[in-house]
C-alpha cells in the first residue's frame, strides 16, 4: 500500500525494474571478496586472545616461522607508531592510535578474540596450523563486562591514559582521573526544572539491551599486494572503498595516492563493513613475502572481533499533563564502547526525543570502554536502543492517562518549524504523516483476538546522512550512457542512481549502464551507509543529468547552426529547435548521441555532490504477538512498517529495506543477544547459538510507504534503510504488555525472561 501525497508524474522514478547486477548475482558469475585468485598468492590468517584482558609480555614466533610452508609473521610492532587523532570512516570515526591496537593488539589485549599475530603461508591450514606454535606470554587482570560496572571507581580501567572528553555544561562528570567514561556529551533546551513542575504524572524507567551483531552472511575478508614498486592493491568487501583506502595508508604510513582499492560484491553489511580489520594486516604480511596475501575471518571471529552494537544502559524520565501534553523529559544513555571509545551514543543523544516536540529536555550521552569487541555502525547506530527506552515510557504514560497510545503520540509529533533536542528547527518532516496513516491502516483498526493475544505500536527516527558523492558519465554513439559509481552496491543502488540519472535525461532506465569501480577509477565518494547514497548519489546523478542535457543542447545549436537559446532539451530526451533558415528541427536522443563523434567528439562529465539537505526520516511500527504462557515462546503474528520514504525510487527496494530492518529489530526484540561467561569468554559465536530471526519466526511483513518529498533533493528523496530496525524492540515490547500485563526492562524478551515474570517464585 502506498500513500502517496501529490508528487510530480515521473516515468521512471516509482517503477520496479529488474537491478542491472541480477544476473551476474543469481547465476553465481558476481566476484565477492573470497573469490579473489591471484598468481602466486599466500594466505593468512590470525591469532585470537583466549583471554578477555591480559597484558602481553612475550610473544615468540620461532616455532612458527621454522613451519614448512610459513613465510611471514607479523604483530603490532610491525607497523608505524599511531598518534592519537581522528580519522572519519564516513559512518563514525576512529583514532589511529587505537584502531591500529584493535587491527593487532598492542601491549595488551582488551577482549576475547583480540587478534595478536598473524600468519602468511602457502596455504590456509598450514597458516592455522602456524598460529597454534605462536608461544603468547600473557599477564591476566580483571575485566569488565557490564556498562555499569565499568562506569564505577573502582572498575577495572581498561586504558590508563582515558580521561573524560566532557561536552556538557555544569557536569560534574571528572576530567582529569584514570576512568573508562571516554565521553560525556549533554544536549538541552529549555528549562527542566519548570516543565516537570508543570507535569501532572512523571513516570521515570531504566532499561538495557544487550550486544546484537549485523549478522551478515558473508564475514570479512581482504586480499592484498605490495607491488615491487610499492605500489598498495587491496581487494575487499567493503562498504567504502575510499574508506579503507584512508585507513590503510594512516595505518601503513602511506600516501592515498600509492592505496588502490578494488571493491568487490558485498554480502551484507548494515554498517559492521566500515572499519578495517584485515587490510592491512594482508598489505604487511604481502609486504614482508613479495606475495599477495588474502585473509577471511571464521563466523567464530566475526563475532568475537567485529563490531556488534553497544550493550546500553538507559534512564528515561518523562512528565505529561492530565491532556497527554509532554512537558519535560530528562534522559541518561550510557553505551558500551567495547575495547576502544567510540559508541555511537551521540547519534542516540540526537534520535531519542526526536519523535515528539517536548519543550523542556535533557539527554546525557555517556561514551564507556568495557573488555568487549570495539563497536562499529548497525543499521540507525544508537537509535534502536535510545528510542527503545522513550517509547516504552511513552507508552506506559498513554496507560496511565488511559488514553490511546497512538493519539498521545499524534499529539506531541514534531511538525516543520519546531525545534529538535538541540534547539535547530526541523525542515519539512512526515512525522505526522506516519501517525496518521498507522491510524487509518487496516492492521491498526483490526480487532485484536485469541487469549495472551496483544498490540504495541512505536515510533522511530533517523536523520539521515548526506556526505560526498562523486560520478561520471559516458555518453556513447548508440545512445547508451555509462554511469561510473563510487558507492558499493549493497540494497540496490544501482539501479536507483540509474533511475534518477534515466529520470533526469528522460531516457528509459536500460539506456543506463551504471558500475562500481575502484578508487583510482572515480572521485572520492563516502561510504554506502548513514542512508545517504540514494540520496546524494542521487543529487549526483541529477547533476550529470543536467550537465549532458546542456551540452547535447550547445551540439543541437552547433549543428542547426543557431544560438542555444534557440534550441530546448525536452523532458522526453527529444531535442527540438529551429535551424538557421527557421525550418523546425527534432533530434531523439538516439539521434543527437549517433552525430557527436562528428560534431566535437563524445561527451564525458564528471560531477561531485556534498549537500547538506538530507531529509529526516520517520517510522511507525505495529506488532501484535502471542505469548505461550507454558514455554514463553513469543509468536509474532502480524507486523506492519509505516514509513516516510520521501520518494520511492525503487518501490520494491524500498519495501525490501524495511521489511530487513523490521525484521532485526524483532530479533533483538526476542532473540539475539552475546552470552559471555564469567572468564569473559564470548560463548555464542555461531548462527546456531547466536539466535537469529528465520523465515519461520516472522510473518510476512506489511509495509506503507508514506511519501512527503523531501524539498533538499530534486526527486524528494529521504534515506529509507535505517530508520525501520528503530522501533520493533519498543513495538513488540508494548505488544507483550498488552498481551500478558508485564513491562519488560531488558532486551531480548527471551522465554526465560518472560517465565520468569509469569511463574511464581519459590
Amino acid at each position: 500500500m502506498v500513500a502517496t501525497p501529490q508528487k510530480p508524474a515521473y516515468k521512471v522514478i516509482g517503477t520496479r525494474p529488474v537491478r542491472p547486477d541480477g544476473v551476474d548475482k543469481v547465476t553465481g558469475r558476481a566476484a565477492y571478496g573470497a573469490d579473489v585468485v591471484l598468481e602466486g598468492m599466500l594466505f593468512g590468517s590470525i591469532l585470537r586472545s583466549p583471554h578477555a584482558h591480559a597484558r602481553i609480555k612475550r610473544i615468540d614466533t620461532s616455532k612458527a616461522l621454522a613451519l614448512p610452508g610459513v613465510k611471514a609473521i607479523i604483530t603490532n610492532a610491525d607497523f608505524p607508531t599511531q598518534e592519537s587523532g581522528t580519522l572519519d570512516l564516513g559512518e563514525g570515526s576512529a583514532n589511529p592510535k587505537w584502531l591500529v591496537d584493535n587491527v593487532l593488539a598492542g601491549d595488551k589485549v582488551l577482549y576475547h578474540g583480540h587478534a595478536v599475530a598473524a600468519v602468511a603461508a602457502v596455504d590456509w591450514h598450514t597458516a592455522e596450523e602456524a598460529l597454534g606454535l605462536i608461544d603468547v606470554e600473557y599477564e591476566l587482570l580483571p575485566f569488565v563486562i557490564d556498562v555499569r560496572e565499568a562506569m564505577l571507581a573502582a572498575a577495572p580501567i581498561l586504558h590508563h591514559d582515558l580521561r573524560t572528553n566532557v561536552r556538557a555544561r555544569n557536569a560534574d562528570t571528572p576530567k582529569d582521573r584514570e576512568t573508562n567514561i571516554a565521553m560525556h556529551m549533554r544536549v538541552e533546551k529549555g528549562d527542566l526544572d519548570a516543565g516537570f513542575a508543570e507535569a501532572d504524572i512523571v513516570i521515570e524507567r531504566e532499561f538495557t539491551t544487550s550486544q546484537f551483531h549485523q549478522g551478515y552472511i558473508e564475514p570479512q575478508n581482504g586480499t592484498a599486494h605490495w607491488n615491487h614498486d610499492g605500489q598498495i592493491t587491496v581487494w575487499t568487501s567493503t562498504q567504502g572503498a575510499f574508506s579503507v583506502r584512508d585507513q590503510v595508508a594512516t595505518l601503513l604510513g602511506q600516501p592515498v595516492a600509492k592505496i588502490k582499492v578494488v571493491p568487490m560484491e558485498i554480502g551484507g553489511g548494515f554498517g559492521g563493513k566500515i572499519p578495517v580489520y584485515l587490510e592491512p594486516v594482508a598489505a604487511l604480511l604481502s609486504k614482508k613475502t613479495g606475495h599477495p596475501v588474502k585473509m577471511w575471518m571464521s563466523r567464530e571471529a566475526v563475532f568475537q572481533a567485529t563490531g556488534p552494537t553497544s550493550a546500553t544502559w538507559d534512564r528515561v524520565k518523562i512528565g505529561a499533563k492530565r491532556d497527554g501534553t509532554l512537558v519535560a523529559a530528562d534522559v541518561s544513555l550510557c553505551f558500551a564502547a567495547g575495547a576502544y571509545p567510540g559508541s555511537a551514543v551521540g547519534a542516540g543523544v540526537l534520535c531519542a526525543l526526536a519523535p515528539y516536540a517536548i519543550p523542556n529536555q535533557r539527554i546525557d550521552g555517556f561514551d564507556v570502554v568495557t573488555n568487549t569487541p570495539k563497536t562499529a555502525a548497525y543499521r540507525a547506530p544508537g537509535a534502536p536502543a535510545a528510542e527503545y527506552a522513550v517509547e516504552a515510557v511513552v507508552d506506559e504514560i498513554a496507560r496511565a492517562l488511559d488514553m490511546d497510545p497512538l493519539d498521545l503520540r499524534l499529539k506531541n509529533a514534531p511538525d516543520e518549524g519546531d525545534t529538535n533536542s538541540s534547539g535547530a528547527p526541523w525542515p519539512r518532516i512526515g512525522a505526522k504523516a506516519v501517525i496518521t496513516a498507522i491510524k487509518e491502516s487496516a492492521h491498526y483498526n483490526s480487532e485484536i483476538q485469541g487469549e495472551d493475544v496483544g498490540r504495541g505500536i512505536a515510533l522511530g527516527f533517523w536523520f539521515n546522512g548526506g556526505m560526498e558523492s562523486s560520478s561520471s558519465v559516458a555518453v556513447n554513439p548508440d545512445g547508451s550512457v555509462s554511469l561510473i559509481l563510487g558507492s558499493t552496491d549493497i540494497g540496490g543502488t544501482r539501479a536507483s542512481l540509474a533511475m534518477q540519472l534515466a529520470e533526469t535525461l528522460g531516457v528509459p532506465y536500460e539506456a543506463i549502464k551504471p558500475q562500481v569501480v575502484d578508487t583510482d577509477s572515480v572521485g572520492y565518494t563516502a561510504v554506502t551507509g548513514g542512508s545517504r547514497t540514494t540520496f546524494a548519489g542521487g543529487w549526483v546523478a541529477y547533476d550529470l543529468g543536467q550537465e549532458i542535457r546542456k551540452r547535447l543542447t550547445e551540439r543541437a545549436a552547433r549543428i542547426w547552426g543557431v544560438d542555444v537559446s534557440a534550441v530546448t532539451y525536452n523532458d522526453d530526451a527529444t531535442i527540438t529547435g529551429t535551424d538557421k533558415d527557421g525550418k523546425a528541427q527534432r533530434f531523439t536522443f538516439e539521434e543527437i548521441c549517433r552525430r557527436l563523434p562528428s560534431t566535437g567528439g563524445h561527451i564525458a562529465v564528471s560531477a561531485m555532490s556534498r549537500r547538506n539537505t538530507a531529509g529526516p526520516a520517520y517510522a511507525g511500527h505495529i506488532a501484535d504477538v502471542k505469548v505461550d504462557r507454558e514455554t514463553g515462546k513469543v509468536t509474532v503474528l502480524r507486523y506492519t512498517a509505516v514509513q516516510d520514504v520521501g520518494t520511492a525510487i525503487h518501490p520494491s527496494y524500498v519495501e525490501g529495506q524495511i521489511q530487513g530492518g523490521a525484521a532485526q529489530g524483532i530479533g533483538m526484540a526476542l532473540q539475539e543477544e552475546y552470552w559471555y561467561d564469567d572468564q569473559g569468554h564470548l560463548r555464542n559465536g555461531s548462527f546456531l547459538d547466536y539466535r537469529m530471526p528465520v523465515a519461520n519466526d516472522l510473518p510476512p511483513i506489511e509495509v506503507i510507504l508514506v511519501e512527503v518529498p523531501n524539498p533538499g533533493h530534486p526527486f524528494g528523496v529521504r534515506g529509507v534503510g535505517e530508520v525501520p530496525i528503530v522501533p520493533p524492540q519498543a513495538a513488540i515490547r508494548n505488544a507483550l504488555r498488552d498481551a500478558i500485563g508485564v513491562n519488560f526492562y531488558h532486551t531480548p524478551v527471551t522465554p526465560t525472561r518472560i517465565l520468569d515474570e509469569l511463574l511464581p517464585r519459590a
